[in-house]
């Protein structure tokens, strides 16, 4: 299912980034959305498979996005030393 494919390329992205299920909760709430998504494909659930899988991107992406706009994990730092 692409949509599982793209949701655990999202959370490997923001997992790159340094970012963590502790020190993230959109990150947290991804990663509990992709378990649901594997759950669901393998009870044969496609359909909640997807909106699942469809979640965890948009949680990984909104992780990533808050990151790199300087809301990153502990002790990253928000603007570029001079």
């Amino acid at each position: 299912m692409q949509e599982l494919s793209d949701a655990r390329q999202a959370i490997a992205a923001a997992t790159t980034a340094g970012l963590t299920p502790s020190s993230s909760p959109d990150l947290y709430a991804a990663e509990a959305a992709i378990t649901r998504a594997e759950s669901h494909l393998a009870a044969r659930e496609y359909v909640r498979a997807r909106l699942a899988a469809q979640a965890a991107k948009r949680h990984a992406t909104e992780a990533l996005a808050v990151a790199s706009h300087g809301g990153g994990p502990p002790g990253a730092a928000s603007t570029p030393p001079r």
